[in-house]
């Protein structure tokens, strides 16, 4: 299970989450940025900006009473602000997997995590270092040990600079987080196919079904029959990822839910 948390502003607390002792719950804190607030990049130097509730205390606290519960910071998101953020092709690309590596190494240890995200959402029309710098910086963060989970998070726009990481560095990468509703299909059918497109393209073993509590994408029980025909075709549902946490109170946290009660009698998880 994966969900993002911190990124709306809303001042969200991981124990208001509904957590299953069965399941291994992944919070996606969202989001560390290599930009200051004007949107100016700062060549891999990364600071967090999620909801300030989200404390290293209260990640350490959440990892104590549920050891199943493990933390990543999630890199850039859409904006800064009204600033969009978008991937900056560095002049010294090993100049900036060292202060990316540097950076996070300290907000890693600083808020007790286990891993990152990486959620760039816009690139330039050259996109030359996004893989290189992006592949070997995980690379650099699991050979010495900083972290133990990585995931990516395309979405339909970033499917391309997304597939060129994911098939050099595939060994790397965990988990593909992508943004299913982003997709036009709103029904089980369409839900179906993009899954399986995407299957294709990035492997279907990691690959996780995602849904969003903001209203894009499939909406309502209609992602819970969209995972049943999932599997009725033959497709694993090892997961599910969540956008986001930050919402769920006003729902009672029923996707959260019922989501983890999915996996837990899915057939492929049996």
């Amino acid at each position: 299970m994966m969900e993002y948390i911190g990124a709306t502003g809303v001042p969200v607390k991981f124990e208001s989450v509904p957590i299953k002792n069965d399941i291994d719950f992944h919070f996606i804190l969202s989001f560390a940025i290599d930009a200051i607030p004007s949107g100016k990049h700062q060549n891999g130097i990364f600071s967090p900006y999620w909801e300030p509730t989200l404390t290293p205390e209260s990640v350490k606290a959440i990892k104590t009473a549920h050891p199943n519960v493990k933390a990543l910071a999630s890199l850039s998101g859409w904006s800064i602000g009204e600033k969009v953020l978008r991937w900056y092709n560095s002049r010294k690309p090993n100049k900036w997997i060292s202060n990316a590596f540097s950076s996070l190494k300290s907000i890693i240890t600083e808020y007790h995590l286990d891993g990152i995200d990486i959620d760039y959402e816009n690139f330039p029309k050259q996109n030359s270092t996004f893989a290189y710098c992006i592949g070997e910086l995980i690379t650099l963060l699991k050979n010495q040990s900083v972290i133990t989970v990585a995931t990516i998070a395309p979405f339909y726009i970033t499917v391309n600079p997304y597939l060129d990481l994911y098939n050099r560095y595939g060994d790397v990468i965990d988990y593909v987080n992508y943004q299913f509703y982003t997709d036009k299909g709103r029904i089980a059918d369409g839900y179906l196919s993009t899954f399986a497109l995407r299957a294709h393209q990035f492997g279907k073993e990691k690959l996780l079904p995602s849904y969003e509590t903001d209203g894009r994408g499939i909406q309502g029980d209609a992602f819970f029959d969209a995972l049943k025909l999932l599997e009725t075709n033959g497709f694993d549902v090892n997961g599910v990822m969540i956008f986001s946490a930050d919402v769920g109170d006003s729902n009672g946290y029923y996707y959260e839910k019922k989501s983890q009660e999915f996996l837990l009698n899915s057939t492929s998880n049996a």
